[in-house]
């Protein structure tokens, strides 16, 4: 690990002792757990500050103001669990994560009660879980599917009121061209801090193409 990349993350960041040292823990915790357990592209451990944890942080410089996140498919806690970390000093910061790996789940749990941080772990499939929720401020997800499959699972938020954050890689202006062919939704494309080929897709509004 780099300290001076930390360094420049935690500055960057505006980020407390107290939660650089919450940070520091969850990247001993997925150091330790990636031995037993696949959670991350073992190459991007040695980046794990800006590959990972900046990535994460940066929602929150686009949505400062939400309280209540989802994370669908949280895997490593990338963003949810880094969000909750950074956010834990906020009132009524809470990261719903939804993961269906009981594994991940069990460092999901107990990285966030080691860390303190708010969430809530749901061991369930996507689509059992986001029918049910509400007063969701954003739902997000990074590397887990297409942009359309991530509108479809989020459609029952994205069309009453929750915004969508989708972090996507150089491939993100292909993605949106294929989902509009099966949505009409509001969106803007946000250039990432940690990649310059890197887009994050925000979404405002959904609805379904008309057949």
């Amino acid at each position: 690990m780099s300290t001076d990349l930390r360094s420049r993350v935690l500055t960057e960041h505006n980020v407390s002792r107290e939660t650089a040292q919450a940070l520091d823990l969850y990247v001993a915790q997925l150091t330790r757990w990636q031995t037993v357990k696949n959670l991350v592209g073992p190459a991007t451990l040695a980046e794990v500050w800006q590959r990972h944890v900046a990535d994460a942080l940066q929602l929150l410089t686009i949505a400062p103001e939400a309280r209540r996140w989802l994370d669908l498919g949280s895997g490593a806690g990338i963003p949810g669990l880094i969000l909750a970390i950074a956010g834990r000093g906020r009132s009524g910061f809470h990261v719903e994560l939804v993961e269906s790996n009981a594994r991940k789940c069990a460092f999901l749990s107990e990285t966030a009660r080691l860390t303190g941080a708010p969430v809530t772990v749901h061991n369930a499939r996507i689509e059992v879980v986001i029918g049910h929720r509400s007063g969701i401020d954003i739902v997000c997800a990074r590397a887990l599917a297409p942009l359309t499959q991530l509108l479809a699972w989020s459609e029952p938020l994205l069309t009453s009121g929750t915004v969508g954050l989708f972090p996507k890689g150089r491939d993100a202006a292909a993605e949106l061209t294929e989902a509009e062919d099966a949505w009409t939704f509001t969106r803007d494309l946000i250039p990432s801090r940690t990649d310059s080929q890197a887009r994050i897709v925000r979404v405002t509004s959904l609805s379904r193409v008309d057949p």
